[in-house]
């Protein structure tokens, strides 16, 4: 085995007694040692199930320390960890369960009653939390026996939707996520001195790539975070001394309308971070008030997803940018045309470094859409000024960010469509100060067969993950058409204006 892969075997003997892990519920904490003994131990648990290298294993958890214990299992063993996103419906996750089909699934006590139905695609199951993963996690199993495992091999398949609605696993390789937390420990100026509490969904890249594993790559400290509210945030980043945290605009929205926040002078904070969505102005004056570092950066699954630093003095005077690329990464904004987008120009956002994903897995279509001659076509537009700072200015497709997920109108409309009451269904995003961007169904009844609000929200909630079911319907006589017969989003976005 190269050890240069086993990163946390590597930090575990530079810095043994350091704390790596506080859970933020029970305050219990794990120290790089103990972190790596668990993922030790889970590792030979799942070699005796019969788990080999390159098979799938998937945990259905909320934000908890069994995360690191299987990621790093799985790279130990040269297994692929598989974070589900547990704000799926059953029929969306055994969609999921049938294209990664997993040696086995990890799933947390918390969520134990879904177990019957996921168990129709998964053919094993470990619970999660309780005596008997304890007993799992304290168990002696040595590695030095597995066989070797490159850096090109795959570690994590984290799903990310698509534009027809059916999601693709992004296969990130060793070297992806090493790259990223390297990447992001010399461009951001990460030490072990960092703290940062974790709100962010660990089934996300946001949640696992973008802090938790660089910082504890540097031998910082990770607090998991798990039900997010303004009032205990604020309580929590004092209370174990963060330097740094990511969250959503949503979470910032509610965060810098708590007294909590008002009233706390954060004497540790070093940079409060934004992803995920284009952040309100308003945040940023929020935090510029109190005199607090604020700034926002750019991401997705299949790079980093870390690719832009930008200083905070900077973030105040260019609010909306996200900087400049990283030091290992390189960003060109591609117009249509091909040609490379010139200064204050718009141009799809193309990614190059070592940080980004292998594959799709079991897609080669999608890849080789997506990923041409090394750059990742993100279909992101963005532009840059004359000094060189990158703004987000929109998307190619027709994605929703809302509350930090992806949502795609398409596999609404869909799903929508087959009602047997809904003539036509158009989705839209609109902007809003909480969720970043509001989902908002347009509906075309079938006369005479009439649907109120509250059925179609319970139909959606037959087959939709909870935040892709539209917070508005708004029922209209027919959808606006362009001259070619499609339906005309730009014109129903002006209609909602005026509404």
């Amino acid at each position: 085995m190269r050890w240069e892969i086993d990163w946390i075997e590597n930090r575990a003997r530079l810095s043994p007694n350091k704390k790596a892990i506080i859970d933020e519920d029970t305050n219990k904490s794990w120290t790089y040692k103990q972190l790596n003994n668990r993922s030790s131990s889970m590792a030979g648990w799942l070699k005796k199930q019969g788990v080999k290298k390159g098979d799938r294993v998937a945990l259905l958890s909320p934000n908890d320390i069994s995360y690191f214990d299987l990621l790093f299992a799985c790279g130990k063993i040269g297994a692929i960890f598989v974070p589900l996103n547990w704000r799926l419906s059953e029929h969306e996750l055994n969609e999921i369960l049938l294209d990664c089909t997993p040696s086995l699934i990890a799933i947390h006590q918390r969520f134990e009653n879904r177990v019957p139905s996921l168990l129709k695609t998964a053919p094993k199951a470990l619970v999660v939390g309780g005596s008997s993963y304890h007993e799992i996690v304290s168990d002696i199993f040595d590695c030095r026996q597995i066989e070797a495992i490159s850096e090109k091999d795959p570690l994590a398949m984290i799903y990310t939707g698509g534009t027809t609605g059916k999601p693709k696993g992004v296969v990130l390789s060793h070297q992806s996520i090493q790259w990223n937390g390297i990447n992001t420990i010399l461009s951001w100026n990460l030490s072990q001195e960092d703290v940062t509490i974790n709100y962010m969904p660990m089934f996300h890249t946001g949640g696992l790539n973008a802090l938790s594993v660089p910082i504890l790559m540097i031998g910082g400290t990770v607090v998991i975070g798990d039900q997010f509210t303004g009032q205990k945030a604020v309580h929590s980043i004092n209370q174990y001394k963060c330097t740094i945290i990511l969250l959503v605009p949503t979470m910032y929205h509610l965060l810098i309308q708590s007294d909590e926040f008002q009233r706390s002078e954060f004497p540790s904070m070093k940079i409060f971070l934004s992803g995920a969505a284009p952040c309100p102005l308003h945040v940023y004056e929020a935090f510029q008030k109190k005199g607090l570092a604020f700034k926002e950066g750019y991401g997705l699954t299949e790079a980093g997803p870390n690719n832009f630093f930008i200083h905070p003095e900077d973030a105040q005077l260019k609010r909306g940018s996200v900087g400049k690329p990283m030091m290992f990464n390189t960003i060109k904004l591609e117009k249509a045309d091909g040609e490379e987008a010139k200064v204050n120009e718009v141009g799809e956002i193309l990614i190059n470094g070592r940080h980004t994903f292998s594959h799709y897995w079991n897609n080669e279509l999608a890849t080789m859409e997506t990923k041409k001659e090394g750059w990742v076509h993100t279909g992101d537009l963005a532009k840059k000024d004359e000094e060189g700072f990158h703004y987000i200015v929109g998307r190619k497709k027709d994605m929703i960010i809302t509350g930090g997920e992806n949502v795609y109108p398409l596999e609404i409309e869909h799903w929508l469509a087959a009602h047997p009451a809904v003539d036509e269904a158009a989705v839209i995003g609109l902007p809003d100060d909480k969720w970043g961007e509001l989902v908002v169904a347009f509906i075309v009844q079938k006369y005479p067969h009439p649907i109120d609000e509250v059925e179609l929200k319970s139909y959606c909630e037959e087959k939709l993950g909870s935040y892709k079911i539209p917070k508005r319907f708004i029922t209209l006589k027919e959808l606006p058409k362009t001259h070619v017969g499609k339906i005309d989003k730009k014109k129903l976005k002006e209609f909602s204006n005026k509404t």
